[in-house]
């Protein structure tokens, strides 16, 4: 299946669908950033290679295309069309899963399945309610991998996450014991609940893809990922997490409160028995295993990147480095995730190629937790989006 542009639901979605350029009050900006416009049409010459024909919708594409048999600056010279892919497929079919549990984050769905492709992890912030757990429980249900959950309190220790050495009376040695982190998909339920200590324990983890105990390094199974929620600082009992664990997120995604239509449509599901601790009886069946993962990402890999779109990125990037706003810009990590990103939605599109376009709808969830406001900026009521919104409006985009 194909997917619609990021933060934006099917179009056959019911209930709550809404129509491209529809106002959707507090949904996830990665769809359209703020200061541009709905992506539109390439005009293209008629094609016999199974690629599209002339005027067909390419997701992401620039709204204003070039003349025929022109080319276009930031797009390869012959633009190669992904060709039909079953790890495509299979990885699409996660939205149609998950959705048997999960009613209108199609946004945070989209997030969750780019980290898979990219091999990076995702914070999901939300208020108390908006299923931030329910989402990550259906995405483990619906892959044929391994998962674990943790949740995070104020006494959850190192050790507890990670693993610890522990005494053997019968062969008066130590053992290794192995934590939770040893496992494919982990689920860390409400990390900024647990003291900067224990948040540490997860730095290794999710960089290096091991664990050290010890002094011994353990690796990590793969694939690994962390989906870690959180509910927002100004709530009581919580712990900001670091800038440093912060920048190993691949994707902030925030979670926001549902529609009325579907609202309406979750609680008729609950009246018609439907059970979130029960997510067997709701149907949800794994549909992808780690070789389809594997297969994907070997896909993604091969997604070009033209030298303007590579450009741009970096134009962007260093855009944030001088606001006035921010006193922390993007680092160069945040420019390969937000290249890596955008070449795993290029893919989930259907193409072969990264346009300006797919970097523009990634660059939020990507970027929005590297930067850092000054003091003065948040007085004033500067938020990150809107820092974000005028860096996408003032960089000049490839023509």
């Amino acid at each position: 299946m194909s997917y619609p542009p990021y933060g934006q639901p099917p179009a056959t979605q019911q209930p709550g669908a809404y129509r491209p350029g529809e106002d959707r009050p507090g949904a996830e900006p990665g769809g359209y950033p703020p200061g541009t416009q709905e992506p539109g049409r390439y005009r293209a010459e008629a094609r016999h290679d199974g690629g599209p024909a002339a005027g067909a919708h390419q997701p992401g594409a620039n709204q204003r295309g070039p003349r025929d048999g022109a080319h276009q600056p930031g797009t390869p010279a012959v633009a190669p069309v992904a060709a039909p892919s079953e790890a495509r497929e299979k990885l699409g079919g996660l939205r149609d899963e998950i959705g048997k549990a999960v009613v209108g984050q199609d946004a945070a769905v989209t997030g969750l399945v780019i980290a898979l492709l990219c091999g990076g992890h995702v914070l999901l912030e939300g208020v108390p309610g908006v299923a931030k757990t329910l989402l990550v429980r259906a995405l483990a249900a619906s892959l044929d991998l391994g998962t674990k959950r943790v949740q995070f309190t104020p006494d959850l220790m190192p050790g507890d996450v990670t693993g610890s050495l522990v005494y053997d009376a019968h062969t008066a040695e130590f053992s290794f014991r192995e934590g939770p982190v040893f496992t494919n998909l982990m689920l860390a339920d409400e990390i900024n609940r647990t003291p900067p200590k224990t948040q540490a324990s997860l730095l290794e983890a999710m960089e290096e893809r091991q664990v050290s105990v010890d002094g011994v390094p353990r690796p990590l199974p793969d694939p690994f990922m962390v989906v870690a929620t959180q509910n927002p600082v100004e709530y009581e009992g919580t712990y900001p997490l670091p800038e440093a664990q912060l920048d190993r997120f691949l994707l902030k995604v925030l979670l926001p409160l549902p529609e009325r239509r579907d609202e309406i449509e979750v609680l008729y599901r609950h009246s018609h028995a439907f059970d979130p601790r029960d997510l067997a009886g709701a149907g949800i069946r794994p549909v992808a295993g780690a070789a389809d993962i594997a297969a994907a990402r070997a896909e993604v890999a091969g997604v070009q990147v033209a030298p303007e779109v590579l450009g741009y990125i970096v134009d962007l990037v260093r855009a944030t480095r001088t606001s006035p706003s921010l006193s922390l810009g993007v680092s160069p990590r945040g420019a390969t995730a937000l290249l890596a990103t955008s070449r795993a939605w290029a893919w989930l599109s259907g193409r072969g190629y990264v346009t300006p376009d797919d970097v523009k709808a990634l660059a939020h969830p990507t970027l929005r937790h590297r930067v850092q406001l000054r003091a003065e900026a948040e007085l004033e009521g500067v938020t990150a989006e809107t820092v974000l919104g005028g860096v996408l409006a003032a960089v000049p985009v490839p023509r």
